[in-house]
């Protein structure tokens, strides 16, 4: 129980010392944040890339920060209960009338949980539930700026007003052609908006910060028309001559959670108070999940806190059972699923075979590559957890078994509590969103060939699996495991990469041609007859695994040919190594402005072309 009386002047200072621990790590993430604009203006996009990864480890570094302060200054670890009782009070009143109050209890629970056992948390000590509403935060300082802002057209001046919309944000460098571009955004979602039923309360509402990511700058906001509401979304691209320019619109709620993607890299956005752009992104994707959002712009942490209690919140209202997910089991992942839950659950196996030359600790680093890399709408981001309980008896036991047989190190099962409800306790585990497997997709159309419909599915997922291997190629990455089972198709049926363990930068390979053969017995033999180097890669060998069956085949090599050759590969790796960034784009190139209306957008070209 809590105390009835604050009456320990350590608790309040441990408790300061926390919030001041906080307030240090969110001034540092919005200073990298907003210097996004700058490297956007002057074009360093590798500056960018850098600080979008190293952005990612500023939150551990101030926990520990703060752990060590603590320890050094007040023997946190050491004090008794009655003091860290009044430590979460104490914390819960400075965070009265606090800009981030939510991501401020997350960072006391990151802290707590570096310095108390873990016996203390089943009690008060940390924040389950949140206990600072983040409803209608604002900065009411006169001199910031509002959360969004909102702009009042009317039916004869509503493209200066979009002109206006673009300029307010005051971006340091010339634009193309504006009037033509926001001409263009009219052309594409006037006919979406009902000027005959134009309404009083027309109006244009805003983010009122730019959102970065790579070589982009997004505009995002919704004009509201009445009782309708149409989610947008403008990206800013820098073209050859270097000025700005629109490069298309993006708009209906699809489109939006596709930029907001989870197999994206995160935005870089300049936020006082993160859960009023939540609240604004959520009204216009309101099927995506706020944890998600959270991961979007940046704030990792808190998307695990919120994933967490979404998780906990789905076992108390379910009761399917944990189970070995479906699909070829993999050689250093054991895989598994609750059927009724959207995510799958991935543990390091203790042993691989012999073909998988590798080690826990470099998986572990693979998955951290990713994390940090672009991720260019083709890996899926992953939340990583550890000492995770879940209910014994919500356990199938043939995956209980399979635990046990094969990640043994990773499990342990107690009734940590003694009250004989056991608990499965994994010490380190990553969930990933559920997919449909590839080779699972492509397996159905191939046994369905007598459906017309089929021959669509095939066509799609074998041209959507070689643009996400050139996307990927584009970010410099190479898979290793190109197996059609490392990919997956989403709901918006893109494929996505999800197998990190073998993977590579593009500019750390060899790629190279398989040499002739020297003789008719090195031509009739089922052995290598040349030597292979440690990151040797072959690419004409792709299809002897891949391109099995006839009708995938075709498709793959009417699409996607190039993929088998290593001159392919050589090409962007030399580009990459030379230092230039290509431009992946989160939309269909056929929605860019230069496609839709070449006249008018002729002039729209990025600075390099996309890898579509």
């Amino acid at each position: 129980m809590f105390p009835q009386k604050l009456d320990s002047t350590l608790a309040y200072d441990i408790a300061k010392a926390m919030v001041d621990g906080f307030n240090r790590h969110y001034r540092l993430f919005r200073t990298e944040s907003s210097r996004a604009k700058h490297r956007y203006e002057t074009a360093d996009w590798h500056a960018q890339q850098r600080g979008q990864r190293e952005r990612i480890e500023f939150y551990d570094l101030r926990v520990r920060e703060c752990v060590l302060r603590l320890e050094r200054e007040f023997k946190a670890g050491a004090q008794p209960m009655e003091v860290w009782q009044q430590v979460k009070l104490h914390y819960i009143g400075l965070l009265i009338n606090h800009h981030q109050p939510e991501l401020a209890e997350t960072f006391f629970n990151s802290v707590s949980a570096k310095i108390l056992h873990r016996s203390y948390f089943h009690n008060d000590f940390i924040f389950v539930r949140p206990a600072v509403s983040t409803e209608y935060i604002e900065n009411t300082e006169s001199s910031a700026r509002p959360t969004y802002l909102a702009y009042y057209p009317t039916r004869d001046n509503l493209l200066q007003t979009l002109i206006e919309v673009v300029r307010g944000f005051d971006l340091r460098r010339e634009f193309d052609d504006l009037e033509r571009d926001a001409r263009n955004v009219l052309k594409v979602i006037g006919p979406k908006l009902d000027e005959s039923k134009w309404r009083a309360n027309f109006q244009i509402q805003v983010l009122s910060s730019l959102f970065f990511r790579n070589k982009g700058a997004y505009v995002v906001g919704k004009i509201i028309n009445g009782f309708n509401e149409l989610p947008f979304a403008l990206p800013i691209l820098h073209n050859r001559h270097g000025k700005l320019v629109i490069d298309t619109v993006l708009h209906g709620e699809d489109d939006l959670s596709v930029l907001f993607s989870f197999a994206r890299a995160y935005f870089m956005v300049d936020m006082e108070t993160p859960a009023a752009y939540v609240q604004f992104l959520r009204s216009i994707m309101p099927r995506k999940p706020r944890s998600e959002i959270y991961n979007a712009i940046g704030l990792a942490k808190q998307g695990k806190t919120l994933f967490y209690r979404d998780f906990l919140y789905h076992l108390r209202h379910s009761t399917d059972k944990f189970r070995i997910a479906p699909g070829i089991k993999g050689m250093v992942m054991l895989v598994f699923d609750l059927p009724s839950f959207p995510y799958v659950f991935k543990v390091i196996r203790d042993k691989f075979p012999p073909q998988k030359e590798t080690t826990r600790e470099l998986i572990m680093s693979k998955y951290q590559l990713v994390k940090q890399h672009d991720r260019v709408g083709r890996m899926a981001d992953s939340l990583e957890y550890s000492m995770v309980a879940f209910p014994r008896d919500r356990f199938d036991d043939e995956l209980i078994e399979e635990l046990q047989r094969t990640a043994p190190s990773s499990l342990e099962i107690s009734d940590r509590d003694g009250d004989g409800n056991l608990e499965v306790i994994l010490k380190h585990v990553y969930i990933e969103r559920r997919m449909i497997p590839l080779n699972i997709y492509l397996q159905e159309a191939l046994d369905a060939r007598a459906d017309p419909r089929s021959g669509e599915q095939i066509e799609r997922a074998v041209v959507e699996y070689g643009n996400a291997i050139k996307d990927l190629v584009a970010a410099n990455i190479f898979p290793g495991d190109m197996l059609w089972k490392n990919f997956g198709i989403t709901r918006n049926s893109k494929v996505v990469f999800y197998d990190y363990d073998e993977i590579e930068y593009i500019t750390d390979c060899n790629f190279r041609k398989v040499p002739a053969p020297r003789n008719e017995e090195d031509e009739m033999s089922g052995e290598v007859w040349y030597s292979v180097g440690p990151r040797d890669v072959f690419p004409e060998t792709f299809g002897t695994f891949l391109l099995g069956h006839p009708a995938v085949r075709e498709v793959f090599m009417r699409h996607h040919a190039d993929l088998l050759e290593a001159d392919y590969w050589q090409l962007h790796k030399d580009r990459i190594a030379a230092g230039h960034v290509h431009d992946i784009f989160p939309y269909d190139p056929a929605k860019r402005f230069s496609k839709m209306f070449p006249r008018e957008g002729a002039s729209t070209a990025p600075v390099t072309e996309a890898i579509a």
